[in-house]
């Protein structure tokens, strides 16, 4: 089967011994159209949410469970980065060389200037698999969690783990 997304994450995967279980499905922009493709797969799904800081100079992937719903006034206080909004569809291709409804970690594999900086809820450290697009939103990748910190060892951007719900 000829996998779809950017090819060089399959080749990295590879690369760093990072095993993936690949699904194909329609179209799916955001998470929850997705969630009815993800139904029999195990694994914690992941909604990805890309932000910029006030100024603009700063950007910020946050990664967390998509049955969680996040309030950006608490994620504010939670993170201590001044007050946040959703980067445009420009920023995100320019630092992720992503697309709208595409948003993922893979995406840093296009951030050479390791300009973002992720934030992980912490709660996501308890499942054994989960699960992202590759770049692409017609299909998803289910890595083992400990190949997902691996491939962000990897990439070189910063990130923490962080607590986001209590």
């Amino acid at each position: 089967m000829d996998k779809r997304g950017d090819p060089r994450i399959y080749k990295v995967l590879d690369e760093l011994g990072i095993s993936f279980d690949y699904y194909e499905h329609p179209p799916v922009p955001t998470v929850e159209e997705a969630s009815k493709y993800w139904k029999d797969i195990e694994s914690a799904h992941c909604k990805n949410l890309f932000f910029r800081n006030h100024k603009g100079n700063r950007h910020y992937l946050v990664i967390f469970d998509y049955s969680m719903s996040l309030n950006i006034r608490d994620l504010e206080q939670r993170l201590g980065q001044g007050k946040l909004s959703f980067a445009s569809p420009e920023r995100l291709m320019k630092y992720l060389g992503l697309e709208a409804g595409s948003v993922s970690p893979f995406g840093l594999i296009n951030d050479t200037a390791k300009h973002v900086h992720l934030f992980i809820d912490e709660n996501l450290g308890k499942y054994e698999r989960i699960s992202f697009h590759p770049n692409i939103n017609t299909a998803s990748l289910v890595i083992p969690f400990s190949g997902f910190e691996r491939f962000l060892e990897w990439t070189g951007n910063s990130y923490e783990y962080i607590r986001l719900y209590d």
